[in-house]
């Protein structure tokens, strides 16, 4: 059968220009189906938006549309307007919403959601098709009807040592654009899913019902072995807390002679603990390590059940510090915040001389406790909110002040003297380019009351 993936065009292309990742999901089912004998094209349409003339060009049986929350109204827009091209057409929705919230597309013009790791369980889906039985004996899908969705019975999570490499040949001919900051270009790999942390703020842990599943290091360098970009991000909900894998994994790496710069997410409290294992990944070019700081208040980092404390946060700081390695700090403001709280986090993150920081806005994704215990709070349910920038609770502040206080964090936080060196990473050109980009976020900020 040909199938066509598509990755849909995000709600926001500006954050396009900020970072850009592989479809690494849909590589994966891609490399699946192509085992099966599918003939498989995959349409990256934050890149090539014109998803239509690529369905005509293709003429697929199936289409495989996946996104987060902000995606939803997008990707049922997309299934329309594929149905209205051909009615015949499957239309199979995946990805991270789907996975948390699959009765939001209870729609007719979607065919089959699946419901956790895809791989398999599209293979199943199209077997069905292929011999006309039903899809009612998969497991991990939900079927849209008038009534109310039809759910098959759940599928356990599959183990990642038991999925084929993602088949990066689907995308060879974007690859040169994916990136993030500056590493450019870029290839995503995942070791891992899941995280042993259960903050209230994260759906993630949820998603593997708790469980860390891991891939075997020999497997992951294997695979590094066959990618082509000199820099790679670990796309793992939490790459560092098997202390002992990521030791191996480094060993491993090491004696194959792989030599590229990675990026990836640490906790602070594993930085804290295990420094030696930061100093052994240093020496094979760990160069950036996204560390979700949070808060500034300890009351506020247990309330969320984050594991850590604002002394710890100063140590980690000090220790990547100490081993160059980058730390990309991320703090979450609170809507609750008064005048007198963004004060405090404003001193708090310059007293930690970050050399690059960024902000958020606590946002209660669907699937996580945040969500669940104050869903009565919502100001809006419009997906493309749930974008880690608009508040989707009501602020203490009146919300523009809110946001006024918000962008001055962005541009007083980190003193420019300090942010010149981390831009200079970029070039000449390239700062140009950031500097610009940074004025638009911030006109952007001035506006997102506006949005609701």
């Amino acid at each position: 059968m040909k199938v066509l993936l598509i990755q849909p065009p995000s709600c926001d292309p500006l954050t396009d220009q900020i970072f850009l990742f592989e479809p690494l999901a849909l590589e994966y089912l891609g490399a699946g189906l192509k085992k099966d004998g599918h003939d498989v094209q995959l349409l990256d349409a934050r890149i090539e938006p014109d998803y239509e003339s690529t369905y005509r060009r293709f003429q697929p049986d199936v289409v495989g549309l996946t996104g987060f929350t902000s995606h939803v109204n997008i990707i049922k827009k997309m299934a329309e307007r594929l149905k209205a091209l051909s009615p015949k057409v499957l239309i199979i929705v995946g990805g991270h919403h789907a996975t948390v919230r699959p009765i939001d597309f209870n729609d007719a013009q979607v065919d089959a959601v699946v419901i956790g790791e895809g791989v398999f369980t599209l293979r199943e889906i199209l077997s069905a098709v292929e011999t006309g039985s039903s899809f009612s004996h998969i497991d991990g899908i939900a079927i849209p009807h008038v009534d109310r969705m039809i759910f098959s019975k759940p599928r356990p999570y599959t183990e990642l040592n038991e999925l084929p490499f993602p088949d990066r040949s689907l995308t060879a001919n974007y690859r040169k654009q994916y990136f993030s900051e500056w590493f450019t270009p870029l290839a995503s790999v995942r070791t891992s899913l899941g995280c042993t942390a259960r903050c209230t703020f994260c759906a993630l842990w949820k998603i593997t019902e708790g469980k860390y599943l891991r891939r075997a290091p020999e497997q992951v360098v294997e695979e590094l072995l066959t990618v082509a970009e000199p820099n790679v991000f670990f796309c793992d909900d939490e790459s560092m807390c098997d202390v002992k894998r990521m030791d191996k994994l480094a060993d491993l790496i090491a004696a194959a002679g792989i030599r590229k710069k990675y990026f990836l997410y640490g906790r602070v409290d594993t930085i804290v603990n295990h420094p030696e294992l930061f100093a052994k990944w240093s020496k094979i070019g760990l160069a950036q390590v996204f560390v979700g700081m949070e808060d500034f208040s300890d009351t506020r980092l247990k309330a969320m059940k984050k594991g850590i404390s604002t002394a710890q946060q100063a140590e980690a700081v000090k220790i990547l510090d100490s081993l160059g390695i980058m730390m990309y700090a991320s703090y979450m403001v609170d809507p609750a915040y008064t005048k007198e709280d963004f004060s405090t986090l404003l001193a708090y993150v310059r007293k930690m001389k970050h050399k690059y920081a960024t902000f958020t806005v606590m946002t209660p994704l669907p699937g996580t406790e945040l969500h669940d215990t104050r869903e009565d709070e919502l100001l809006s349910r419009k997906p493309e909110l749930y974008d880690m920038l608009h508040t989707l609770f009501p602020t203490t502040l009146p919300i523009q002040d809110f946001y006024k206080e918000f962008a001055n964090l962005w541009i007083k936080a980190v003193p420019f003297y300090r942010v010149v060196p981390t831009l200079l990473r970029f070039g000449l050109h390239g700062m140009l380019i950031r500097l610009k980009l940074f004025s638009r976020v911030l006109e952007k900020f001035k506006t997102m009351h506006l949005d609701y």
